[in-house]
């Protein structure tokens, strides 16, 4: 075993050589002051198509070639990319975009000459209608549904004004728009390459591809046409390339970063985070001069959810079905000390509502979630009619492997108060099957929004919605009416409002446990600055420099 993790640590060593030959063509001299950014992609990399970039390693490798109309800044709040800016409409169903007329298409022998041509509205026009396109089979395709007008949903006004018509207004659309989805493509690219487009992408982005050896590595260099500029008025981006590597094994993927062959490194596997953190979820000591902790919020909710569709033969006779035994359930365990020995800090107790930290409509003040009480949990079962636990029957949850840690701890905590749980666990695949087709009644929940805005997790309890998203099948005339209000609302203030009301009721009917929000983590060189992240936990690049 030891002679194999040699042989690939070496290989990778090889590859990291083979590259830095590879950035020293095209006029780039190797030197020491050549910047370039490296970083491992351990599950691989299966298209740089936009269309298909559903998972965050296409998502991230995707965003340093092309570009968005608008895009999330720092605070998740969405800004001009493409576009300089935006008029909505007083019904607020059609967007005008006024787009930059400085962006060129990368370089590439499908334009005439090899030279990049400049982007127009037209280029958006196709760009989002290929997401929409059943032969294109993007799994992005949803993102549109039964939200744009049929006949004029999208339109280049001219070369510089791109217009976005919806059925019935929905704020969210700016979000939507930033996904990497909606990348703008070339027309020439798609239908030259037709499916090997995936291997021969062509976009706006600060970074234009140069190599791709799949499942070895992968190699961007920096767009010198690249149309954004620093506030001192220097063209973006600063490195002079990115090197991507595909090794497998992040205990390979972290001894590269001590190294210095990697630059940073996303998340801190499991088998090594008790030797670098505290509990607190801090660098211990003796690694704190050897690499930054950069912790963020990340996007994600991780609960327990609840089947509550009294219709279902599964709720009927369940215990569940009571809402005080599951408000019990609610208080019945130890948020902090889950994240605390569990995730060695990594993440934030779930006891501000389901909506979780990191958006801007987040409020603890407004919205006041679960906290341990055991005395109010046991309160609540007795006035359930189980009181201490008698005659309550055995609760199942199901869990995926890597979380039945905390399933377990959860169960432990609650057979204290009297609620007994019996932990099964199931392969993600089957549990996803289960909970769609409501078949689940007390199952393990996670959440990633798909865009920064607050309605993606409310959409979650919106009672017309299917499963996914609605997997509780939760439903509430109530909530469904602050929620249509809020998709109408353009006020931002008054929106947020209208979202903290929702996750006030969600709190209160408590068809889901919320455990924790989560984190993203990452570990960075010390001679690596101006790599931002936000709450999507995007690879952002354009300002990154290196010592």
């Amino acid at each position: 075993m030891k002679s194999c993790y040699c042989q690939v640590v070496i290989s990778v060593l090889c590859l990291l050589g083979l590259c830095s030959l590879l950035l020293g063509s095209c006029g780039q001299a190797e030197s020491h002051h050549q910047q370039v950014f490296r970083y491992n992609q351990t599950e691989g990399i299966s298209s740089l198509d936009p269309a298909f970039a559903k998972s965050q390693a296409v998502i991230w490798a995707v965003s340093q070639l092309y570009n968005t109309l608008v895009a999330p800044d720092t605070n998740l709040a969405i800004r001009p990319s493409l576009a300089k800016g935006w008029q909505v409409s007083d019904d607020h169903r059609t967007y005008t975009f006024d787009l930059r007329t400085d962006v060129y298409f990368h370089d590439s022998d499908i334009f005439p000459g090899g030279k990049g041509r400049r982007m127009t509205a037209r280029d958006v026009v196709y760009s989002l209608q290929r997401i929409t396109d059943p032969a294109t089979a993007s799994p992005g395709a949803w993102i549109f549904n039964g939200r744009i007008a049929a006949d004029s949903g999208f339109r280049a006004l001219n070369d510089s004004t791109f217009q976005l018509t919806l059925v019935r207004p929905f704020h969210p659309i700016l979000g939507i728009l930033s996904m990497q989805y909606c990348s703008v493509v070339p027309h020439e690219a798609v239908e030259k390459y037709g499916k090997d487009f995936r291997s021969h992408p062509c976009g706006t982005g600060p970074f234009k591809f140069f190599f791709w050896d799949e499942g070895q590595g992968l190699v961007f260099h920096r767009n010198p046409k690249y149309f954004e500029r620093d506030a001192k008025g220097h063209r973006l981006p600063y490195l002079d390339a990115v090197q991507i590597s595909f090794l497998d094994s992040k205990a390979s993927e972290f001894l590269l970063f001590r190294q210095g062959q990697l630059d940073f490194i996303n998340d801190i596997d499991a088998s090594f985070k008790d030797e670098i953190l505290t509990k607190q979820g801090t660098l211990k000591q003796e690694w704190s001069d050897k690499m930054v902790l950069d912790k963020k919020p990340f996007l994600n909710t991780e609960y327990l959810g609840f089947l509550v569709d009294s219709n279902n033969a599964l709720v009927k006779n369940a215990p569940v079905r009571i809402r005080k035994i599951r408000q019990a359930i609610n208080y019945g365990f130890d948020r902090t000390k889950m994240i605390t020995y569990l995730r060695n800090g990594k993440g934030t107790p779930a006891s501000a509502g389901f909506v979780p930290a990191g958006l801007p409509s987040f409020d603890t003040a407004k919205v006041k979630g679960y906290t341990y009480d055991p005395g109010k949990a046991r309160q609540l079962l007795a006035e359930a009619g189980f009181p201490g636990g008698k005659g309550l029957p055995v609760i199942k949850l199901l869990s995926i492997p890597i979380y039945a840690d905390m399933a377990d701890y959860v169960a432990n905590q609650l057979q204290e108060i009297g609620i007994r749980l019996q932990v099964e666990v199931v392969q993600k695949s089957l549990l996803l099957e289960q909970t769609a087709k409501s078949q689940a009644l007390f199952f393990r929940g996670s959440w990633i929004a798909d865009y920064p805005d607050a309605e993606s997790y409310l959409a979650m309890f919106y009672s017309r919605n299917p499963a996914p998203p609605n997997y509780t099948r939760y439903a509430n005339p109530a909530f469904d009416k602050l929620y249509e209000q809020a998709l109408e609302e353009n006020n931002d203030s008054l929106r947020y409002l209208l979202y903290q009301e929702m996750d006030r009721r969600i709190i209160a009917d408590a068809p889901v446990v919320p455990l924790f929000y989560d984190q993203a983590m990452r570990l960075v060189q010390p001679h690596v600055s101006g790599l931002y992240n936000n709450g999507m936990n995007l690879l952002e690049l354009r300002f990154v420099r290196k010592k």
